[in-house]
């Protein structure tokens, strides 16, 4: 499965990664490429997790396009 995910920096410089389709899935790293390792894990985790409890395994995401 493929999945989007959302990338970026807190105030510390650690990274902060989500997957917006999976609720709750959301980890980071003091790297970008630890943090995109870390939510691969959690995203295998949350929808094992999910599964087990009899949940959609996602929700709807959407791109939409905003006039500023």
């Amino acid at each position: 499965m493929k999945f989007q995910v959302t990338l970026d920096r807190d105030e510390d410089g650690v990274w902060i990664v989500e997957c917006p389709a999976i609720p709750g899935c959301i980890t980071q790293g003091y790297s970008k490429m630890e943090a995109i390792e870390n939510i691969q894990e959690a995203i295998t985790l949350c929808l094992e997790v999910r599964a087990e409890q009899g949940l959609p395994l996602t929700i709807e995401t959407r791109q939409l396009q905003v006039a500023i």
